[in-house]
């Protein structure tokens, strides 16, 4: 009974988090932009090494932005890539720089460069694995006129086929993508996505960049973000999230389990580091909610809980879970995602396994161990 009650705690501790994002979603109101003639100028900055499969997609996006040309530049940093890609010639206006290392942390470095050599105000950061809307700097253009922010979160969700490894991780991410508008709605952002990722320049450069965090690898995005908060150089009342479709860039999914058991541990290998209280607590929530389900198979296999004890502590998971998804979904991913019982069963293990990985630390991304 002892058992049954201290994992039922820690998924009520862990759903009451939860159900608090859910609500925040609905906190934050969807942008209708109305479009005027363009005057922000923008300077998207893309990190890249041995992405020829995938940036001809993310080129042909670039091509098809209804944005004045004169108005934008895209810099492409090449972070010491093999596999030749080699640039043509495009309808916009580009860069291509080779990364300078100083850190123990090649995205950092690369952004760090590109910033230096950015001529706009305003940049912006995508991955070479993503694919931008058409209308993307027309609505950012629209939401930094209508807003005072310096600092600006937006949507990010995955292209998924239809097996169950890339619709297992939609459903994971969309979780992280309701953790992002939750934290945002309710006042307490601590997390968003480098994949679509505003600021100026000006608020770069007075937060010192990426000087306290770059010996760790990951966390261009959510490092500057806390940094941000907890600045008089910028502050939580000039950070905001811009909720509209035409804002939602598209990225790609790991192909394999071993691809995305690394990513995932690369990603959770710098929650120690998070400067924010919440994110930490939230973390620490996340895993005990995810190991009560994970312990509480394993007692009810060996008879130390009854079968419905454990059943109990599951459902009340998936039920908070599923709030928290539904409403991130209205807005991010509309379309039915498949292999849903399956997924909510392997995650706790996923979850669990990744976490106590990350605690060492090691992991190895694009051929380089972290």
């Amino acid at each position: 009974m002892i058992f049954s009650t201290i994992l039922l705690f820690l998924v009520v501790v862990y759903g009451c988090f939860i159900i608090h994002l859910a609500f925040g979603i609905k906190k934050i109101a969807y942008f209708n932009q109305q479009y005027q003639r363009p005057i922000t100028t923008f300077s998207v900055i893309v990190p890249f090494r041995d992405e020829a499969k995938t940036l001809p997609n993310l080129i042909v996006s670039f091509e098809q932005i209804n944005y004045p040309s004169d108005l934008f530049e895209i810099i492409f940093v090449d972070d010491a890539s093999s596999d030749g890609f080699e640039f043509g010639n495009y309808n916009f206006s580009y860069r291509v720089l080779s990364n300078v290392r100083k850190s123990n942390s090649p995205k950092k470095d690369a952004i760090d460069w590109a910033v230096k050599h950015a001529k706009n105000q305003w940049i912006i950061t995508t991955d070479a694995d993503c694919m931008v809307p058409e209308n993307w700097l027309k609505t950012l253009d629209a939401f930094i006129r209508d807003h005072s922010y310096e600092m600006i979160a937006g949507p990010v969700t995955y292209c998924a086929n239809a097996d169950f490894l890339q619709h297992f991780q939609l459903l994971e991410f969309l979780t992280l993508q309701g953790a992002t508008l939750g934290s945002f709605g309710n006042g307490m952002p601590f997390m968003c996505n480098g994949a679509n990722f505003a600021y100026t320049k000006s608020v770069f450069e007075k937060l010192n960049g990426f000087s306290d965090c770059n010996h760790i690898s990951s966390g261009d995005d959510v490092f500057l973000l806390q940094k941000a908060i907890q600045s008089e150089a910028c502050g939580i009342s000039k950070i905001g999230f811009l909720k509209n479709h035409d804002f939602l860039v598209l990225t790609q999914p790991c192909f394999s389990w071993r691809d995305l058991v690394q990513q995932r541990i690369r990603w959770a290998s710098k929650t120690g580091a998070y400067k924010s209280v919440y994110a930490k607590t939230l973390a620490v929530a996340v895993f005990l909610g995810n190991a009560a389900v994970v312990i509480g198979l394993l007692l009810c296999l060996f008879g130390s809980i009854p079968f419905w004890d454990w059943y109990l502590i599951f459902a009340l998971k998936i039920a908070a879970d599923f709030v928290l998804q539904f409403k991130t979904g209205r807005f991010i991913q509309p379309g039915v995602i498949r292999f849903y019982l399956l997924s909510t069963l392997v995650y706790p293990f996923f979850s669990v396994g990744v976490a106590l990985f990350s605690w060492k630390g090691k992991y190895e991304w694009k051929r380089r161990k972290g």
